[in-house]
């Protein structure tokens, strides 16, 4: 990928650069609202899978107060290695925090499916601590095979199912939360809009997202949505908690085949994702070795899910952001140490009593547009019905989830919905509920591979296509993809579908082949004008 055009990076021979300069102050305050808000975001999360507040404030919130800060470090230290070897002083350090993504699946898609079957949320949340340990092996053997696999896959099925995630689990929920209390959410969506995609200054050059949050809490106590005595609760939840490792996260491995249908796709996500942000860096001046960055971030999250957090960490794009703003390496450390102090005193939940949740939904929502407009934004404008396509299945996985919990709360299938009842379903056909549970298991891992068989489809590689297609029928043969369950021979009719598609694109394939070996033949044995008779993509 080429990259921007940048000033030179000033070089000087100082021994050391400086741990903190005033521009920190500009991106310690964007970085840490922007951590601290997902930090209470996947609070409030953790309370749909009913979580005791023992295991929220006890142990998840702790084990972040340890993860990121580590992670925070981390960076800051290599940009202070790359500013001794470079001689330089305006290195920027990487931003960390929470992957936002992650903070919905793992809630979503892994502990409230197994919530719902079990009715035990330690199980759920132990569960949650073994995905989170799985997508941490992922990247870090992202970090030596991530270039190939990103190599191979067109970018419209990568970005395509993220923005299928994005809009299922990111977007749809805070805006249908949005609407019960329209006068603050309304007002923080307009902050957010003018001052995040018009680019409007606001007032004394206040950032749009504190705005959207002072704004929409003023509101919210103005009018009755806050109530004071639940500030008392919160307080209750103030104390010193350091987080200690358990074995919670081995417990949860019984789980582990509807695990790794998201864990692995996302896995693979979060390293092509760093590989996009290091890119990033490196446009700026700053070059980050891709391979420390993984090795950072696959840590982080295991050692994040032995001490109780099923929420990975990840490097955030933003960092030319950050930079511009005149951040350097101070802002990275006193955000870690900043996370760690609402993490370990119990604070985030007398935020979430001062703040209405309803003032940072706004934000959730510009997240998942923005994932997923940056889908048809940095992809070939062809790809476009691949993107769609790629989509489809993670829309498919939400409308499930909608049908299981209603039935589930209704007490109509307490146990689930099987045999019978899933039969019904489908013949209505207002509802496909046998389809919705096929096109839409493993969801994300289903969305790649036909974003990318489409993809290839649409450039004419049918070769690709064919070894993709041959990919989706093995995955789906093991239940990886379409299936309800993970096994040997699972949905076979589906694997034939596959199948067939490939023996079409492999057919086109060996066509188009021999459509261009037949006239070089031609123009060896003198008769040029043969090679204009045939065109490869015919």
């Amino acid at each position: 990928m080429a990259m921007a055009h940048t000033t030179a990076p000033s070089r000087t021979h100082t021994a050391d650069s400086p741990l903190w300069v005033p521009g920190d102050w500009n991106a310690f305050f964007g970085l840490f609202t922007n951590v601290i808000l997902n930090v209470l975001v996947l609070t409030s999360l953790l309370a749909i899978v009913k979580i005791p507040e023992n295991i929220i404030f006890g142990r998840v919130l702790p084990a972040l107060g340890i993860a990121l800060p580590l992670g925070n470090l981390y960076y800051a230290y290599l940009a202070r290695q790359l500013a001794r070897k470079e001689g330089r002083t305006d290195v920027t350090a990487l931003p960390y925090g929470p992957s936002v993504p992650h903070m919905f699946i793992v809630v979503f898609a892994v502990m409230l499916p197994i919530y719902l079957q079990t009715n035990d949320p330690i199980r759920a949340w132990q569960a949650g601590l073994a995905w989170s340990f799985i997508i941490g092996v992922v990247i870090l053997i992202g970090a030596f095979v991530g270039p190939t696999i990103r190599k191979y896959t067109p970018r419209a099925a990568m970005l395509g199912t993220l923005a299928g995630i994005s809009i299922a689990f990111i977007s749809m929920r805070p805006a249908f939360q949005s609407w019960d209390v329209p006068w603050i959410a309304f007002v923080s969506l307009t902050l957010v809009l003018v001052g995040w995609t018009a680019g409007v200054r606001l007032p004394g050059n206040i950032p749009a997202g504190l705005a959207a949050v002072l704004v929409g809490t003023a509101l919210g106590w103005a009018t009755g949505v806050m109530k004071a005595p639940e500030v008392g609760l919160a307080l209750g939840q103030f104390g010193i908690r350091p987080p200690y490792p358990t074995g919670d996260v081995i417990l949860g491995f019984s789980a582990i085949a509807s695990l790794l249908v998201t864990a692995i796709p996302l896995g693979v996500y979060n390293f092509t994702e760093a590989m996009n942000n290091v890119e990033s860096a490196a446009a700026a001046g700053d070059n980050y070795s891709l391979r420390n960055v993984l090795l950072a971030d696959g840590t982080g999250a295991i050692v994040g899910s032995f001490l109780g957090s099923p929420f990975p960490p990840a490097v955030y794009i933003g960092h030319p952001g950050w930079k511009a703003v005149g951040g350097r390496i101070g802002y990275s450390l006193a955000t870690g140490a900043s996370v760690a102090l609402v993490c370990w005193l119990g604070l985030a939940a007398l935020l979430l009593a001062v703040i209405p949740l309803v003032a940072i939904l706004p934000i959730l929502l510009y997240i998942g547009l923005v994932i997923g407009a940056q889908a048809f934004q940095v992809s070939p404008p062809k790809h476009a019905p691949a993107i769609v396509l790629a989509i489809l299945p993670n829309l498919a996985s939400w409308g499930q989830n909608q049908v299981d919990t209603a039935l589930n709360v209704s007490g109509a299938a307490p146990a689930g919905v099987s045999g019978e009842l899933a039969a019904k379903l489908s013949d209505a056909s207002a509802i496909v509920y046998n389809g919705m549970a096929r096109f839409g298991g493993g969801a994300v891992l289903a969305g790649l591979m036909l974003g990318a068989i489409a993809a290839f489809i649409i450039d004419r590689n049918f070769r690709s296509a064919t070894v993709y297609a041959g990919a989706a029928a093995v995955l789906t043969f093991f239940g990886l993809i379409h299936g309800t369950v993970i096994g040997v021979g699972v949905n076979l009719d589906i694997v034939v579908g596959y199948v067939l598609m490939g023996s079409i694109t492999g057919f086109l394939a060996y066509r188009a082949r021999n459509a261009v070996a037949e006239p070089d033949r031609a123009v060896q044995e003198g008769a040029p004008e043969a090679g204009l008779a045939l065109s490869p993509a015919t």
